[in-house]
């Protein structure tokens, strides 16, 4: 007998059509007044939608009275979130503050008294997916959080119910805007890093302290919550691998360009066959080379592409603007729809299903290939013995290019797929013979 990874809870009877879903905002930022002006702007048409009117009972702010809010009543306005989540007006709450400890709390309260939860949230559910979904079970409340990645592109639905019939190999893809128009503004201006994040932060690209961005952090939630759904295995932040962008130079994207490659920071999920037959499963954010033929590398500015490899429908493509207060807030009213729709009509939506249970892959077992910049010494016999080291670790090279310098040369290598542990160990010893003065920047390759 198959079993879900938590007790199921019974289903609930609808409140009947016809019947209004009162709503609690938490959070009224960017994504949150525009969520408020849709619902009201659009009431009929979500009245039709959903089979009865959502209704707005309250918002929950930090202070009520630090600024003005137009267009919202101050009678809605609260700085009691905790208090508005629980009361029996309210039968589903939406959360987009962002954070992780104090919004847990106001969800999990909210999920604890039965009310159906949407969150824009991806730290919160990347970190706790597990008492979430927990809690939502218990008491047969919804847990929506298609905003929680690539804003309106549909990637949480397509991995929930798209693909529920369907086993998912592979998923890569661009899910952060700033990086994605970081890398892009080097690339196409040559300009340096601190320039291009500066230009970034300057549109409002970028926030003022860029490091969940920069560092890979946001991708990496991502990552979590995709393989978490496209494997039917709990994947956490901590289990995914981190490198950002912030040591990408200007030189790298020349490199990149004249070998025929675009620089993207990448997530990749994916399903691992191990020696002994068995699986594994592995997530991991960081900078790729990406062939310019790619789709992927002409994914420009802010934008988001994200690849599909499954058994039965093969390659698919999500592309969009995966950032924003429109496309979020997009994103969070198509899960108020569902979620209100179930308070009416009763049902519940798909939860999570971790009945797989594969073992989480180190990322020493991933399989890659490596394009290594070195400064070297501009003498006979350093080719051979580089390419020596590569070839006591059973590790081909599959180009190696030569510029000579004034008294040293570069050697840019690309080397064949090997399991990252041993390219690891590879460059380690590299940086050890003195033939070598640097290695500059070593990049995995996305192919």
């Amino acid at each position: 007998m198959l079993t879900s990874s938590v007790a199921q809870a019974p289903i609930r009877a609808g409140k009947g059509e016809g019947e209004t879903v009162g709503i609690a905002l938490l959070g009224f930022g960017t994504v949150g007044s525009e969520v408020f002006r849709l619902l009201q702007e659009n009431a009929d048409a979500f009245t039709h939608r959903i089979g009865g009117p959502a209704e707005v009972r309250g918002v929950a702010v930090s202070h009520v009275g630090n600024k003005p809010r137009p267009g919202v009543p101050k009678d809605l306005l609260t700085d009691d979130a905790a208090g508005l989540v629980t009361r029996d007006d309210i039968d589903l709450v939406v959360e987009v503050i962002g954070g992780i400890d104090f919004p847990r709390e106001l969800v999990l309260t909210a999920l604890n008294a039965g009310k159906s939860v949407v969150t824009a949230n991806k730290a919160l559910v990347a970190a706790r997916a597990d008492e979430l979904a927990a809690a939502a079970e218990a008491t047969g409340a919804d847990l929506y959080f298609e905003a929680a990645v690539a804003a309106a592109i549909p990637v949480v639905g397509m991995l929930r119910r798209s693909l529920a019939g369907d086993q998912v190999e592979r998923i890569s893809g661009i899910v952060n805007g700033t990086t994605n128009f970081i890398l892009d503004a080097m690339e196409a201006t040559g300009a340096s890093y601190d320039d291009a994040l500066a230009e970034a932060t300057r549109l409002g690209y970028a926030e003022a302290d860029p490091t969940a961005d920069v560092e890979g952090h946001d991708a990496a939630s991502k990552a979590a919550i995709m393989a978490s759904l496209a494997f039917h295995t709990r994947v956490n932040f901590d289990d995914v691998y981190c490198q950002g962008i912030s040591d990408i130079t200007a030189g790298d994207i020349q490199a990149a360009n004249e070998a025929g490659f675009s620089i993207k920071l990448l997530a990749i999920c994916e399903r691992l066959r191990r020696d002994d037959g068995t699986e594994a499963v592995n997530a991991r954010v960081h900078p790729a080379l990406v062939r310019k033929e790619h789709p992927m590398a002409s994914v420009s500015e802010s934008y988001n592409a994200i690849f599909v490899e499954s058994e039965a429908a093969g390659e698919l493509m999500f592309y969009g603007n995966g950032a924003g207060g429109n496309p979020t807030a997009s994103a969070v009213l198509g899960d108020v729809v569902g979620a209100a729709r179930n308070i009416v009509h009763g049902g519940r939506a798909p939860g999570e299903n971790t009945y797989a249970n594969l073992p989480i892959a180190s990322f020493g077992e991933v399989r890659t290939k490596f394009h290594i910049d070195m400064e070297v010494s501009d003498k006979l016999g350093v080719l051979k013995e580089v390419a020596g080291v590569f070839a006591r670790r059973d590790v081909s090279l599959r180009t190696v290019r030569q510029e000579d310098g004034e008294e040293t040369a570069r050697l840019i290598v690309v080397t064949h797929s090997a399991r990252e542990e041993v390219l690891e160990a590879i460059i380690d010893e590299l940086r050890a013979l003195d033939s070598v003065h640097a290695v500059h920047s070593v990049i995995r390759l996305s192919e």
